[in-house]
């Protein structure tokens, strides 16, 4: 009877203490991310993760830090890893895996899923040695030139699909005494990154992806005919008399995001600006009553060869993981998910490089042109400063300043470009 009693009281104080434990089917994470993405942008990409955090359970933690680089090699270093990074550009990216620091991805993702959410582009800028490493998260492109509907039409402009056809049509504005371009290459320290996207496009659409892969990777020299040719290219715009607000001495007077302005003062300064799709945020900043796609819009960079027609420079930010964890893993699956960038693409200001992603998500005529040209894209690149040593990419941001105020000295500019790239890449 006494064992009988102290069975049942074991099994009863067994079943007692199992009720008052609590029972955790899987462990929560805290999934540390390191980025550069701060104020608004850190909001919208906090509202797309709520909705992972509360069906997981796990919860992120965000360092944001305009040091991305240096901060990041000092915590692998230091052997203590954010889970993810998210990175501006795939340089540093084939750099960390190159030296074992990355997780590959390939395991973790439905790589059926992400062969079809992804254009081959994406995919073959996100591996290193064959394997996957990154997900491309929020694009932007480089092919676009803005320009007023409305100032057009009322001048009776058409928009030019050729290098030849804006010319002709910065011509006729100039005739009548118009002005046909602004650019904006002031920057503080980073003065010329403007410039430089012009003459990446301008190689990439001239002489096309081989010539651009190859000078981007310092397989070709700088003193290269393309590359010169490409400068003299750019140089048919900014040192043509009248070509551009305020002339030569304008270009590096004026500021990147004030540039913009100009075209939708009243009469217009200019009629065409060349920057990326991010000067959206500018113009409507800036102008919140005009209209997208009626006041303002954006037509691609024109071809120039026609074999290379629709080639598109661009960025995108570069998601990896540093540190394999559930929540990681879990938290990479969902981000490279359209729902994850759709409910960024919602708010404006995001272009989505997964192509699942539907166009009436996006809030306005000018994301879904975006979006769609980056999607249809038969020439994609990445933009080719930003995968260049610190120094190449300093140098070259310098080289277009000079070309600016010294045409003749192209030669020279040229070769002091060459000597920089020549120690960088020895490294």
């Amino acid at each position: 009877m006494k064992s009988r009693l102290a069975a049942a009281l074991g099994t009863f104080l067994s079943f007692y203490l199992l009720l008052a434990t609590p029972v955790h089917l899987a462990q929560a994470d805290v999934v540390n991310v390191i980025g550069t993405w701060s104020g608004s942008e850190l909001k919208d990409f906090q509202d797309v993760v709520s909705p992972w955090e509360k069906k997981t359970g796990h919860t992120m933690a965000f360092v944001s830090t305009r040091d991305l680089n240096a901060v990041l090699t000092t915590r692998l270093e230091a052997g203590d890893p954010p889970e993810m990074a998210i990175l501006p550009n795939p340089g540093f990216m084939y750099e960390l895996a190159g030296n074992g620091k990355l997780v590959a991805l390939d395991t973790i993702l439905d790589m059926n899923r992400i062969k079809k959410d992804y254009a081959r582009t994406w995919l073959d800028l996100g591996r290193y040695q064959g394997k996957l490493y990154a997900i491309f998260y929020k694009a932007s492109s480089k092919g676009t030139i803005w320009y007023s509907p409305k100032n057009f039409k009322a001048k009776g402009y058409s928009v030019p699909k050729t290098w030849e056809e804006m010319i002709t049509l910065s011509n006729t504005i100039l005739s009548q005494g118009g002005t046909p371009f602004v650019i904006g290459a002031e920057s503080g320290a980073a003065t010329g990154w403007p410039l430089t996207d012009w003459i990446e496009i301008i190689v990439l659409n001239q002489f096309g992806p081989e010539i651009y892969d190859k000078w981007v990777n310092h397989e070709i020299p700088w003193t290269d005919p393309a590359i010169r040719r490409a400068f003299e290219t750019l140089g048919k715009i900014v040192h043509t008399q009248g070509y551009v607000y305020g002339g030569s001495v304008g270009v590096l007077a004026t500021n990147f995001i004030n540039g913009t302005y100009v075209l939708y003062t009243t009469p217009p300064g200019a009629y065409m600006n060349y920057l990326g799709g991010f000067a959206q945020g500018f113009i409507k900043k800036q102008y919140p009553n005009l209209r997208p796609g009626e006041d303002y819009a954006f037509f691609p960079f024109p071809t120039i060869d026609p074999r290379y027609a629709g080639g598109v420079t661009g960025g995108a930010d570069v998601i990896v993981l540093t540190k394999d964890t559930p929540g990681a893993r879990s938290f990479i699956r969902f981000l490279s998910t359209p729902k994850a960038q759709e409910i960024w693409a919602k708010k404006g200001g995001f272009i989505a490089s997964n192509k699942s992603v539907k166009l009436d998500t996006y809030p306005d005529a000018i994301a879904k042109q975006m979006a769609l040209q980056l999607a249809n894209a038969k020439i994609f690149r990445f933009d080719g400063s930003d995968l260049m040593p610190a120094e190449v990419n300093d140098s070259f941001w310098k080289a277009t300043v000079e070309y600016v105020n010294n045409p003749a000295g192209l030669e020279k500019i040229l070769k002091y470009a060459e000597e920089v790239a020549m120690e960088a890449y020895e490294k």
